[in-house]
This record gives structure tokens, C-alpha cells and sequence, in this order.
């Protein structure tokens, strides 16, 4: 009827019921929590395939469809949450109408693994025994990594669920899952979270802009004391390794925002305590000399960790780049908000960088990625 003569579709309740089951069961699988856009786009994908399906007497056409899909969404989410889908259930309501927690417990960050249901023949029971068996195997001077593999995707759920429900510190997740925190192991929880590689990811993204970010900061060095110190000891015979040192840590310094709870630089023989004070998600920079993050690429480093809630988690990581990346992927891993004064800084290595929620920018990283895109600074 329509490709003849352009006639709508007269769509009956039980029609359109139908067709917003079906797409809105299509939506649940890659977001449980679609944003107003992200509700808005289907809705004129679905006109757009099907333009029979278009309100008469509309301007668009999908405008009620809009809404309609945003009800469904929400009456489907109660249906698995009445269910006991885990991501649904850790925000229902208390039956005084109060929510369990100050805020929504959901993927933010575009984990299509959020939490996980436990594996078909598997309790939480079960899984703990595993999760005993792994920590008797992270004792062992020879460690069969293979059971170690297997163990970490066996146990994901019961993890996930433990992390997202309870939000335990850093150090009570390092005592139950010490394995978590091996670096293979980051980048293969990163991975069952996010469908991402993290190092493949960050590094691939991080070289493709660092020229790019480099000639930009530059042209700012006449206003920015801290990017002209972090760009003077660059020269033609400058490392690969030093430069992405500058891309990242000067990109703070660009975007406008304060890295100095964030960077912390020490002696090698400074005591643990009095270097991580006070940095509750932080990158430290061990040299030679100790000092100031100013000048910071003139100094040898001696080492470089991560270091969250006021403790190194992680250290050996050799260099300033594979530091940022390991914070990333812990970031990820015990489901941790990035420092909210840099939020632009870790906006831009997730989106731009690694590629990951990179269509939802903010209008700040949005902006600095199109100057990146252009020809000339």
C-alpha cells in the first residue's frame, strides 16, 4: 500500500504492541538504560525503515513512538527485575518508596557487561568454592595460569556482584581476588566487561593523536607555565615513550583541570605513605632526583604504579603510558569513578582515545576532539 501509493499503515493496539516488544527487547540487549537520544534515534531508525509506521499528521513522524518505546522500556525492565535479572534488581525500591542507594547502580561507562547473571548449574555457593580455589592457587610459587584463566571467567558474575553490589574498598577486593589485579588479568576482566582489548585499545588511539596533541599544546605554552616545563626537554631525538609521557600528562593541563592530587612524584626511597597521601585514584612517578611533576620528563624515572584509595595496587609498570592504561582498566574492573577533577581528562582517553561510548561526548571533549580532526592548530 505505501510504495504504491504512499498510504500509512493503520497500526491497531495489538500491532503496535507487538512491534515495540520486539524492538525494545532488540534495545535491552546493548543497554538496559537507554539515554533520551539513544531512545529518540531508533525511533527514527524504525520510521526510516519502515516509513509506512509514520504519525499522521506528525513532523517527523516518530515522535510518539519516542515515548512509547521509553514506557516499554521501562515496563521491561520491571519484568526482568521482577524476574531477578541482577542489574535490575540491585536498584529496585524499598516499599517505603525510598531508593537502596544515593545513586543508580547501572553501566556508565558502555560495560555491555555490566552484571552479569550467574552460569546456567551454577549457585553462589559454587562459585565460592571456586573463588577458594583460586586463592589457594595464587599462593603457589608456580601458578598454573590456565586454571587461573579458567577460574576469573568462571567466577565473573560472582565478582561483578560483589564489586557493584557491596562497593567494598580496594584492599578488601585485593584480598578476595588477588588475581584480579595481575596485569593479564586486567585486560581480560577489561575485556568481558567491555568487548574491548585495553592495551590494543589505549596505545593504538594514544599514538594515533600524540603529534597532534603535542603541536597544540605548543601553541598554548605562552599562557601555560606547567605544558611549557612538560614540553621543553621534547626534541627531535625524544622517545616514543617520553612523548605519549607528555601527551597524557599534559592533557590535564589543556582541558583546564587540576592533576595535582592526581600525579604525585617521588624519591625511590620515600615512604609509600607519605608519597600517596591523599590520592584516591593517582598515577606515581618514582626518579632519580624526586621533585615536582614540573620538568618532570627532564628526570629518570626509576618507576611508575597506580595508586587508588591511598595505597599502590599496582606497580612495575615501567612508564607513564602503561600506567594510564592499567588505571583505566582497574577503573573499570572495581567499578570506580573517575576523580571528578579531571573528568574531562578521563573522558577524552576513554571516548577518544579507546574508542569506548565515543558517539556521547561532552561538549568540551567533543570540541577538543574536532580541533584534533582539523588540518592546521
Amino acid at each position: 500500500m505505501y510504495q504504491r501509493d504512499g498510504s500509512l499503515l493503520t497500526v491497531n493496539s495489538a500491532m503496535k504492541r507487538d512491534i515495540l516488544d520486539k524492538v525494545a527487547s532488540a534495545m535491552y540487549e546493548y543497554n538496559a538504560y537507554p539515554k533520551t537520544k539513544q531512545i529518540e534515534d531508533v525511533a527514527q531508525v524504525l520510521i526510516k525503515k519502515h516509513p509506512c509506521l509514520r504519525e499522521p499528521g506528525s513532523t517527523h513522524g516518530w515522535y510518539c513512538w519516542k515515548f512509547s518505546l521509553a514506557f516499554k522500556m521501562g515496563n521491561l525492565r520491571q519484568k526482568y527485575r521482577i524476574a531477578g535479572c541482577p542489574e535490575l534488581a540491585i536498584n529496585h525500591k524499598r516499599s517505603t518508596g525510598t531508593s537502596l542507594g544515593n545513586k543508580m547502580k547501572k553501566a556508565k561507562r558502555s560495560e555491555l557487561n555490566f552484571l552479569p547473571d550467574f552460569p546456567d548449574g551454577k549457585s553462589s555457593d559454587c562459585l565460592e568454592l571456586e573463588r577458594l580455589t583460586l586463592m589457594e592457587e595464587m599462593k603457589k610459587k608456580k601458578r598454573d595460569r590456565k586454571m587461573i584463566d579458567s577460574l576469573m571467567e568462571s567466577t565473573f558474575a560472582l565478582r561483578r556482584k560483589e564489586i557493584v553490589h557491596g562497593e567494598p574498598l580496594v584492599s578488601e577486593i585485593k584480598d578476595r581476588w588477588p588475581a584480579l589485579f595481575l596485569k593479564k588479568q586486567i585486560g581480560a576482566e577489561f575485556m568481558r566487561l567491555v568487548s574491548t582489548d585495553l592495551q590494543q585499545s589505549f596505545f593504538d588511539g594514544l599514538d594515533k593523536y600524540v603529534p597532534r596533541l603535542l603541536q597544540m599544546y605548543r601553541v598554548r605554552t605562552s599562557s601555560s607555565s606547567d605544558l611549557r616545563s612538560l614540553l621543553e626537554p621534547l626534541d627531535a631525538q625524544t622517545s616514543n615513550q617520553k612523548r605519549r609521557a607528555a601527551a597524557l600528562l599534559g592533557l590535564p593541563f589543556y582541558l583546564k583541570e587540576d592533576p595535582s592530587s592526581f600525579i604525585r612524584v617521588c624519591e625511590a626511597d620515600s615512604s609509600e605513605e607519605d608519597a600517596t597521601k591523599e590520592v584516591d585514584v593517582g598515577i606515581l612517578i618514582i626518579t632519580e632526583e624526586g621533585g615536582s611533576s614540573r620538568a618532570l620528563l627532564e628526570r629518570e624515572m626509576v618507576d611508575v604504579a597506580v595508586v587508588l584509595e591511598e595505597k599502590i595496587v599496582k606497580c612495575d609498570l615501567g612508564d607513564v603510558a602503561n600506567a594510564f592504561a592499567t588505571l583505566m582498566g582497574l577503573l573499570y574492573c572495581l567499578d570506580i569513578d573517575y576523580p571528578k577533577t579531571l573528568k574531562y581528562t578521563f573522558e577524552f582517553i576513554q571516548k577518544v582515545f579507546m574508542g569506548i561510548g565515543s558517539g556521547n561526548c561532552s561538549a568540551k571533549v567533543n570540541g577538543l576532539r574536532n580541533r584534533l580532526l582539523q588540518d592546521n592548530v
